[in-house]
């Protein structure tokens, strides 16, 4: 009877992720038919009309308004709106990647190029890292459009048939995928001390994190990207990508950041990813709505 049960357990969850994967194709095949900018449009305008309905706004609403205080009611009304209108615009946008791609300087208006050049030509490993702004995806392609391969970290789903599906979305913009979890930091480290190169998203909540101020509270904060800076030698250079419109980015690469280097590699350690909190701080208050507030950057 176990073994009939366990069977049974076995067939339901295979069946259910076909039936789930049918649904992902069939979203895939329908989007397919439309442009970028169309289906940009279309993910955009679905989410912003669900997303306010779903119970995590009310907990943007709240993140929101301790972030930033400053804001009147209707503004904070507004950044929600953008902040569901843009997670959509991505959903829309990341089965047309190889489109992007292929039709750049369409969609994407870049600067600050050479400092990625650089750091693929100095002969040292080196780190390309980002928040959850915008469509982040642009971090990966635009270092692919410079011939500077990447290693990252991606949470990969439970349903392998979906995830044969995104790994097939994704490829255009090539790199090295490393699971999530314990596999992560073995990958990342290995690529550094191979002398390659690793693209980080920094702005999320990881639990076992130390505590390092972002948006006016303490926030558990990953340290791989200061842990790798400061233990290899390897520059650190931010991307920051702003969206324009359908589809349509402005990305900007930056100069790799400068941390401070002592005998207390902890201590720097958590002065490096406070300075970068602080450069994401600045991004999100110079454009909150571009932001991916859905996420729960804060234990409280």
């Amino acid at each position: 009877m176990a073994d009939h049960s366990r069977l049974r357990r076995r067939f339901d969850r295979v069946l259910g992720y076909r039936l789930q994967a049918a649904l992902v194709w069939l979203f895939i095949r329908a989007m397919r038919l439309l442009s970028p900018e169309q289906a940009s449009d279309l993910g955009g305008g679905l989410l912003r009309r669900l997303g306010p309905r779903l119970s995590r706004s009310r907990r943007m609403r709240r993140d929101i308004e301790r972030a930033l205080p400053e804001l009147e009611p209707a503004r904070v009304d507004a950044v929600m709106a953008q902040a569901w209108d843009n997670l959509g615009r991505t959903f829309g946008e990341y089965v047309h990647l190889d489109r992007i791609a292929a039709q750049f300087d369409r969609h994407v208006d870049l600067s600050g190029a050479e400092h990625l050049v650089a750091l693929r030509d100095d002969g040292r490993p080196g780190i390309v890292f980002a928040g959850h702004f915008a469509n982040w995806e642009l971090c990966a392609m635009v270092s692919a459009r410079l011939d500077l391969p990447l290693t990252y970290v991606f949470r990969k789903p439970n349903n392998p048939f979906v995830a044969a599906m995104l790994a097939e979305a994704r490829a255009p913009l090539g790199g090295t995928m490393v699971p999530k979890g314990r596999e992560a930091a073995r990958g990342l480290v290995a690529a550094v001390r191979a002398g390659g190169h690793v693209g980080l998203l920094v702005d999320q909540k990881l639990n076992e994190g130390p505590m390092v101020p972002f948006l006016g509270r303490a926030a558990r904060t990953g340290t791989v990207l200061a842990d790798l800076a400061l233990r290899h030698d390897a520059p650190a250079v931010p991307i920051r990508v702003v969206r324009t419109g359908a589809a349509r980015f402005r990305v900007a690469v930056l100069p790799p950041l400068t941390f401070q280097r002592s005998s207390d590699l902890r201590a720097d350690t958590l002065s490096a990813m406070a300075q970068v909190n602080a450069l994401l701080e600045e991004w999100v208050r110079d454009d909150p709505g571009q932001w991916m507030w859905q996420h729960r950057r804060w234990p409280d």
